[in-house]
């Protein structure tokens, strides 16, 4: 049987493409902001689908990050090199204010940005290149420690630089944690600072440094002279790194020969007496880092929005221009009912997570974050570790249901879903594994009772739901109990051995996920009927009546509306 492949079309514009992205900045956004972005984020959703594109291919196959060891006369330089397509890209990326406009105000609005604004940009550059969103959500890590921690001094010499938008020198950010010895037990850590006079000295090593050799900034947890061990006795530096490397004060060992993220320059880094500014108070560095984390944890997941949605968009746009045995993929309905499941499940994380980033800008904010009642602090950092979780994962499986759609082609590299995978692949290990974050939620269960709050969270919204004509309505009760029998559960887990709990802490963070999920599905569909409504029957059976047998599943009967229009 003759197989007919037309050519793969590539979507023109990101921004102009995503309806459900459009909808919710319409509600978060006040409408004069909304039409400054909407322009905006239709700019640069074309430059992602285009120019951007085109130097992410070049970067990931053959202009990768490339360590300069020597110069000339044999003297260690420790350079990185980055070609000149990435370094045009980085650009015309913080032009946009990705990072800038949450510090400083918008010269055409004469207001500060936010974060629904910056994540919406790094949402639209994931779809393309995941390797710069790295740096950007490092950047944005480094201006929120400087703006939040720093000195009046420093942060007058280095805010303006961080965050700049093409009106000065752009420094871009670096957060360095992890070392040698300890992984994700940062308590393991041995980096040194020694006082010296106004500045300190930072020697040791740290060892999956991403960023090295192309910030200006970078931002070290290390121990002063008789500090205790562990976490707490770790304080915050501000290491400018060209000072540093021009006089031989830090040097790169070897950059990491990664399986993705091509882009970004991850390196192993030795500090020699490097200078550093003391940032915060003595002692509290890695306090500061876990809310930086936490900002870092939603760029992970705002990241993997990015890739699932690309990967959704390659495997539609295959099936709609391949035909197999006679007929049109799309005629088929095992690929139906994969394109309806994936754009459901995307929309509605999509949802959800857009309410996170809301809640990041008054929990966070320079202004409310020591304002935000300890019960909405617990709550945000739930929900930021179960949809890192979830969305990590879910963008390693959207890009091989992308691949598998694509048949041979998607395994490669002519096409984009090799690259997908590959670039997929590290969001489930950067910013914590799914243990340590299942290890999150069991800490916040233990010292807020966080899952009694989220129990409660979730029925109160439920009840709030107006219940009409919708037969989106005839889920609440479904949902409803499934608080309860997790709220049961939990209450159950808690009485075994602190060992038999961590067991059970990765399912309670996918089984919160799906009430999360399944009650933002209900919200949108009831407020926003049309598609929503349809986008949350395929959501919700898909999650809670999957073993069931049905002669006219939802995601077959809503192919047409959902995927085709």
């Amino acid at each position: 049987m003759a197989i007919e492949l037309k050519e793969n079309q590539e979507a023109r514009n990101f921004y102009k493409d995503d309806s459900n992205l459009h909808r919710l900045l319409k509600d978060y956004l006040p409408e004069d902001f909304f039409h400054w972005a909407d322009k905006e984020l239709e700019r640069y959703g074309t430059l992602c689908a285009g120019a951007i594109e085109k130097r992410a291919i070049h970067t990931d196959r053959e202009g990768e990050p490339k360590l300069i060891r020597y110069d000339k006369m044999g003297n260690e330089v420790s350079e990185v090199w980055l070609n000149e397509g990435y370094k045009q890209s980085v650009e015309d990326t913080y032009n946009t204010g990705i990072v800038g406009y949450v510090h400083k105000k918008i010269p055409e609005l004469g207001m500060k940005g936010n974060y629904v604004y910056a994540y919406a940009l790094t949402y639209l550059l994931s779809h393309t290149e995941p390797g710069l969103a790295c740096p950007v959500t490092l950047t944005k890590a480094t201006a929120y420690l400087i703006d939040h921690y720093a000195s009046e001094e420093l942060k007058e010499k280095y805010l303006p630089h961080v965050a700049s938008t093409g009106d000065v020198e752009l420094y871009e950010g670096a957060t360095f944690l992890t070392e040698r010895q300890g992984g994700s037990d940062v308590g393991a850590n041995e980096v040194t600072a020694i006082k010296d006079g106004s500045l300190y000295k930072i020697s040791g090593e740290k060892y999956f440094a991403s960023n090295a050799g192309a910030c200006e900034v970078a931002m070290v947890l290390a121990r002063l002279e008789g500090a205790s061990k562990g976490t707490k006795g770790l304080s915050l530096f501000l290491v400018p790194w060209e000072e540093n490397r021009r006089q031989g004060h830090l040097r790169i060992r070897r950059l990491k020969d990664k399986l993705g993220v091509r882009a970004v320059p991850s390196a192993e880094v030795e500090f020699q007496g490097a200078k550093g500014y003391l940032v915060g108070e003595e002692n509290k560095g890695f306090y500061y880092m876990i809310e930086a984390l936490n900002l870092s944890r939603v760029s992970n997941a705002i990241a993997s929005l990015g890739i699932m949605r690309r990967a959704y968009l390659e495997a539609k746009s295959y099936a709609n221009n391949r035909a197999a045995f006679g007929n049109k993929l799309t005629n088929y309905p095992m690929v139906q009912a994969t394109l309806s499941k994936l754009v459901a499940k995307q929309e509605v994380e999509m949802n959800a997570m857009f309410e996170v980033v809301q809640m990041m800008d008054e929990v966070m904010g320079l202004e409310t974050k020591h304002t935000a009642p300890e019960k909405e602090q617990a709550l945000f950092r739930l929900y930021v570790a179960i949809m890192k979780k979830e969305t990590a994962e879910q963008a390693v499986h959207f890009s091989h249901e992308a691949i598998e759609m694509h048949g041979g082609n998607g395994y490669i590299e002519d096409f984009v879903t090799p690259r997908l995978l590959r670039d997929a692949q590290v969001l489930t290990v950067w910013e914590g594994t799914a243990n340590i974050l299942g290890l999150e939620v069991l800490r916040l269960i233990d010292k807020y009772s966080v899952d009694q709050v989220f129990a409660e969270e979730m029925l109160n919204r439920l009840n709030k739901i107006s219940v009409g004509k919708s037969e989106i309505c005839g889920w609440i009760d479904r949902v409803e109990e499934e608080v309860i029998k997790m709220t049961n559960k939990i209450n159950e887990i808690k009485t075994f051995p602190a060992d038999l709990q961590t067991y059970y802490c990765k399912d309670l963070a996918r089984w919160m996920v799906d009430i999360l999920e399944s009650v933002v599905a209900i919200e949108h569909a009831v407020k926003a009927g049309g598609r929503q409504e349809t986008i949350a029957k395929v959501y919700l059976e898909m999650v809670w009546e999957k073993e069931n047998i049905k002669t006219k599943p939802s995601d077959l009967a809503m192919f047409s509306e959902i995927v085709e229009n």
